[in-house]
């Protein structure tokens, strides 16, 4: 019985250090990233690098953004020195000089409205992005120039088309008036012809009546005259 005892006990502990042989790869596996956890919280996070002087940079970006926001503050604090300034149209380039910071703010706008910020501590750099805002701002407002210039060619063609039409209806009405008139006109001698030729008739009867009625008194008055009696004849018709 004490012999079976021991083989048994022995049994169990060459079991027990083989599970303890096959767990221990295991453990190391949990312990490691509580190690790797540890040891990033105890060192501080580093910020990425934030690029302020990307010239094609979306003004949808936070950071561009972000460079409005603090060229408004800015501007509105008095805190900057405008350098130089450029106006096309609607569009205009600015550059800033921020004196205590040694810092340079470029913008490109539209209609007062920030689109664009640059913001770099290269005096250089600064110079030739407001060159090319310059430029962007000259290109950009060449459409807007010639739209003007469009409007305004369109809108005096309006006015002159609106006094020639004016016109034109004046004369058409001076034409209706004179036609209806040559028209009244027209009827009004065919109607005095008319009548001429009426009066005409009877001027002519009333000749013949009245050549009629002096031969008839010469007649009388040489019967008169001749100490005859009168003769009774019945005028003719």
């Amino acid at each position: 019985m004490k012999q079976l005892r021991h083989h048994l006990r022995y049994a169990t502990l060459a079991l027990a250090l083989s599970l303890c042989g096959f767990l221990a790869p295991f453990g190391s596996t949990f312990a490691a990233p509580a190690t790797a956890a540890k040891s990033a919280a105890s060192e501080p996070a580093q910020p990425a690098p934030v690029d302020l002087s990307d010239l094609t940079a979306n003004s949808n970006a936070p950071r561009v953004e972000g460079n409005i926001a603090e060229l408004q503050s800015l501007v509105q604090a008095g805190s900057l020195t405008e350098l130089r300034a450029t106006r096309n149209g609607s569009y205009g380039a600015r550059l800033y000089f921020l004196a205590q910071e040694m810092l340079y703010y470029v913008a490109l706008s539209q209609d007062a409205r920030l689109w664009r910020v640059v913001k770099t501590q290269d005096a250089a750099r600064a110079e030739t992005i407001y060159a090319q805002f310059s430029r962007k701002s000259f290109e950009l407002a060449d459409g807007e120039i010639r739209r003007a210039q469009l409007q305004a060619q369109k809108a005096l063609l309006d006015r002159v088309i609106a006094k020639s039409a004016d016109r034109a209806n004046r004369l058409t009405a001076d034409l209706e008036l004179a036609q209806q008139q040559d028209s009244q006109v027209s009827q009004r001698q065919q109607q005095l012809q008319a009548e001429s030729a009426v009066l005409q008739t009877d001027k002519l009867e009333a000749e013949r009546k009245l050549r009629t009625l002096q031969l008839q008194v010469e007649q009388l008055q040489k019967q008169t005259e001749a100490g005859l009696a009168p003769v009774s004849a019945s005028p003719s018709r």
